[in-house]
């Protein structure tokens, strides 16, 4: 005969994680800027991201860069991939640091990649990318290297 008086599972004892355990996914947002169409790679990475525990936030194609930053204040993120195979990478990724910095939101990480020319790519980093990715790069070198910008594991 069992005691009805005593709740369910009285031997287990209750584990509850301390708050501060609690993780939270990081943001990042993946945007194609200006009038590009093409968007299978940041698809691609956008997946690969959410498989590996980030949260992602993806704007479709031809965002506006004052678009991008709003975007990127609204929700939040840690990191804004930019993909850029148009050729206008340079401009592009400098407006978009611009406008952060102009925001005051310039701990957010750019990063950047599509078709990049390899000579591009110390221009970019000066200009603030905090990583550039050019054709080929795998999606799991991508993950690794947001996963250290962002000094937070996930998944």
């Amino acid at each position: 005969m069992s005691d009805h008086t005593q709740p369910p599972f009285a031997g287990t004892p209750e584990r509850v994680a301390p708050a501060d355990a609690v993780r939270v996914p990081v943001r990042v947002l993946i945007a194609k800027p200006g009038l590009d169409g093409h968007d299978h790679g940041a698809k691609i990475l956008a997946r690969a991201l959410r498989d590996a525990g980030f949260e992602v936030v993806y704007t479709g194609i031809r965002q506006r860069v004052e678009d991008i930053v709003a975007i990127a204040l609204q929700e939040d993120v840690a990191v804004i991939g930019l993909s850029v195979l148009s050729g206008a990478h340079l401009p592009l990724t400098s407006r978009v640091i611009t406008g952060l910095r102009a925001a005051d939101a310039a701990d957010i990480a750019v990063v950047v990649g599509g078709t990049i020319p390899g000579a591009d790519v110390p221009e970019l980093l000066r200009a603030g990318a905090a990583a550039v990715f050019t054709t080929g790069t795998s999606p799991a070198a991508m993950v690794t290297e947001i996963r250290g910008l962002t000094s937070v594991e996930t998944g």
